[in-house]
C-alpha cells in the first residue's frame, strides 16, 4: 500500500479514494493516515460470513466514489459479489509466478518444491482464488540457503517496484486483460 501511495502521490490523474483494512491493527492504516489518505476498517470478525463482509467492503469502496479495488496484503477471499460489482476492476498481487503456487502459502510451497525461480504476479480478480487474467509477472531467483523470510523479502522488493506501475497503467487504461 505504501509503495502504491508514494507512486501516486504527485499525480493528478489517479486518486486513492480510501485505504480499507479488514483489521484495525495494521501498519498500512497508520501509514495511510500519515500520508493524509482516508481510511476505514471493515472488520471481518463483525460479519456472519464472507458474503456480508464482501458487501460491506464493496459498500465502503463505492461510498468513496471509487471505481477500482487494489488488493495489497488483503488476506481475505471476497465473495463473488465483489467481482459482480467491480467486474474486471479488482487487482491483486501474489508472491509466485501463477498459476504455480496459488493460495496463502506460495513462498513456503516454492521452497518446499525446490524451484529455482519464483516471482510476482499481478492479476485481475475473478471468482476463483489467484486465477484471473495476468497483467504482469516478474521472476525472482530462489537462492541457495533461502528461507521463507529471505525469499519473501526479495519478492516484496519486486512487488514494491512493479505493483504501483501496473496499478497506474491499468487504471489509466494502458494495460488490457488477456
Amino acid at each position: 500500500m505504501s509503495a502504491i501511495a508514494e507512486h501516486l502521490a504527485d499525480r493528478d490523474d489517479i486518486e486513492i479514494g480510501i485505504v480499507l483494512s479488514d483489521r484495525p491493527d495494521v501498519t498500512g492504516l497508520d501509514r495511510a493516515r500519515a500520508a493524509g489518505l482516508p481510511t476505514e476498517v471493515v472488520d471481518w470478525r463483525s460479519f456472519a460470513g464472507r458474503s456480508a463482509f464482501t458487501a460491506a467492503v464493496c459498500d465502503a469502496v463505492e461510498a468513496q466514489g471509487c471505481t477500482f479495488m487494489v488488493l495489497a496484503g488483503f488476506m481475505r477471499i471476497l465473495a463473488p459479489e465483489a467481482v459482480e460489482r467491480f467486474p474486471g476492476r479488482i487487482l491483486n498481487i501474489h508472491p509466485s509466478l501463477l498459476p504455480s503456487f496459488p493460495g496463502a502459502h506460495a513462498v513456503d510451497e516454492a521452497l518446499a518444491h525446490g524451484v529455482k525461480v519464483t516471482g510476482v504476479t499481478i492479476h485481475v480478480v475473478d471468482e476463483l482464488v489467484d486465477n484471473g487474467p495476468i497483467l504482469a509477472q516478474h521472476p525472482v531467483e530462489v537462492l541457495d540457503g533461502d528461507d521463507v523470510d529471505t525469499l519473501h523479502a526479495r519478492i516484496q522488493a519486486v512487488e514494491h517496484r512493479l505493483y504501483p506501475r501496473v496499478v497506474a497503467d491499468f487504471v489509466l487504461g494502458r494495460l488490457e486483460q488477456r
